[in-house]
């Protein structure tokens, strides 16, 4: 357990990629099996243990220590592990606890059992320890490590190309002996039935506009970036699966979409609600998403379909070296071969000039896209985020002034400050009462390091009420948000919520009188915009 509560430590407090790498790397050298297994499911989120939850370890806690000192000490440290890590008083054993014990008895233990079970560990651990155990307990484990960065970590350990662990990957279980064992040269590779494996997404960039003045317009294909969630859909030998970009199997939430998968292959593309034709907003897909087995109403009031961007595989055969006008013609020869329920194609279009693409997406608002992805004509599908072959234009967000209402303490590096903001626009009431401020969404990125002060600053400042880690503040300052989409919201007073809100200006100029209204907020969703149907601008 030390190894591990090193570890993050240090991963923690790096901001150097290289660095992660090179600790990484090493604790794989260092740490026996099957500890290093277990830690690397703890940081890839595949670790699955009995929910510990942030009451149970304040209760033991507040058992433990004065609970008016424990609050004080967390509302000024601002994360819980760490608090309590630090404020626990505990009998430290002089026999170390491996990492794999302390995941063992996790899995193992009944729900009446871990209360007291996380009692008996926090007592035999050190103070480092301590904090490893809770974050890992919890779930809170963020330390700074992507799922692709800790593959090539695994890819460097072993001297193996990152390709190779990203097609094994989704076919391993924690804690993954069999993968280390290959890696350090004493076994072949793991082997796995790859034939209904996730396989690993390809991801585009950012578009700017430097990037942009490199480019040659004759090397692109262009089309339309639907607001949906993307997907692979894998259908051999009438077995099924429908999974994320990040390879998490949803097919239970779509059975209407496993269905109608009487074709074989594996398919990339975009998950939409599609009603008469026309896609329709992505509230109406979240009402499906996650949920373990959706009734026959909603599967009825929001019909699923995939927009088909992409053809994978093929019995037989793997299209994914080949180029992309390649896969694309076959893509399309295929589609006419199948007879095809709930599945389309999304439209593409040659790129002539910058300046035809950009007016294409100047009216992506209208039409209903997120923007448009660029891809090029010779590229391979490869696996992650691989520069110079895939980008996305999206199309300018909206924005409006806000006024702040509450804050949240951050978790990690912005546990101490005020980091988690909530805004709210202006709803008309009666003359009596005169306007009030009504939630219309959260933030918590957007501004720099030296505004993070200021707003933890002013709301230290002007707190007016607490409620545990959330402070309400005097509406005084507004601050400019910009966001993706504006949708219905039954959670939210105001009756709508924003898409990806982050914050875009702080109005110290302002007066909070002047702020945006509902009504005017209101308006940005009820644009006109052209019905969702697909439009090949040919």
């Amino acid at each position: 357990m030390k190894l591990f509560a090193d570890l993050l430590e240090r991963l923690v407090f790096t901001n150097s990629r290289n660095e992660k790498l090179r600790l990484l790397a090493t604790y794989f050298r260092e740490a026996p099996d099957p500890d290093r297994g277990w830690a690397v499911a703890a940081i890839a989120g595949t670790l699955d243990t009995r929910t510990v939850t942030p009451s149970i370890v304040r209760k033991l806690t507040e058992a433990r220590v004065d609970p008016v000192l424990f609050r004080l000490s967390y509302d000024y440290v601002g994360d819980l592990a760490q608090t309590v890590s630090l404020i626990w008083q505990g009998q430290r054993t002089t026999e170390p606890v491996s990492l794999d014990k302390v995941v063992s008895r996790l899995r193992s233990a009944h729900r009446s059992e871990i209360a007291p079970l996380l009692e008996s560990l926090l007592d035999c651990l050190g103070e480092s320890e301590r904090f490893a155990l809770l974050k890992l307990a919890t779930g809170g484990l963020r330390v700074g490590v992507s799922a692709r960065m800790l593959k090539l970590a695994l890819a460097s350990f072993g001297d193996k190309a990152p390709e190779e662990i990203e097609e094994l990957w989704f076919g391993l279980e924690p804690p993954y002996c069999a993968l280390f064992a290959w890696l350090e040269g004493r076994a072949p590779a793991p082997a796995v039935d790859r034939t209904l494996l996730f396989r690993p997404a390809m991801l585009a960039h950012p578009l700017d506009a430097e990037t942009l003045a490199r480019l040659d317009p004759a090397d692109f294909i262009a089309e339309w970036k639907w607001d949906g969630i993307r997907v692979q859909a894998l259908s051999f030998d009438g077995k099924r699966r429908l999974y994320t970009r990040t390879g998490d199997d949803i097919g239970h939430a779509f059975p209407d979409i496993l269905e109608s998968m009487t074709w074989e292959g594996v398919i990339d593309g975009e998950l939409l609600v599609v009603e008469d034709e026309t896609v329709r907003p992505f509230h109406r897909l979240q009402k499906r998403l996650g949920r373990k087995a959706p009734s026959a109403r909603a599967i009825a009031e929001n019909p699923a379909r995939i927009r088909a961007y992409d053809l994978l595989e093929l019995p037989g055969a793997d299209l994914r070296p080949q180029p992309f006008a390649i896969r694309r013609q076959r893509l399309e020869e295929w589609a006419s071969a199948n007879p095809l329920s709930r599945f389309d194609l999304s439209s593409v279009f040659p790129v002539e000039t910058w300046q035809q693409i950009d007016a294409l997406r100047e009216r992506s608002r209208s039409g209903g896209y997120e923007g448009l992805m660029l891809k090029r004509r010779d590229s391979p599908y490869l696996a992650g985020r691989v520069k110079g072959h895939w980008f996305k234009w999206k199309r300018e967000p909206l924005t409006a002034d806000c006024v702040l209402m509450y804050a949240q303490r951050g978790h990690g590096k912005r546990s101490s400050y005020y980091s988690d903001f909530t805004f709210g626009c202006w709803q008309e009431g009666a003359e009596s009462a005169g306007p009030r401020l009504v939630p219309v969404g959260k933030a918590y990125s957007g501004f720099t390091n030296a505004e993070l002060l200021e707003l933890d600053k002013f709301v230290r400042a002007n707190t007016t009420e607490r409620f545990g880690p959330v402070r309400a503040v005097t509406p005084d300052l507004v601050i400019e948000v910009a966001f993706d989409a504006l949708q219905p919201s039954s959670r939210h007073k105001s009756g709508v919520a924003m898409r990806f809100p982050r914050i875009k200006r702080i109005r110290w100029d302002k007066p909070a009188a002047e702020a945006d209204s509902l009504t005017t907020l209101s308006a940005l969703r009820d644009m006109p915009m052209a019905d969702q149907k697909q439009q090949s601008l040919l």
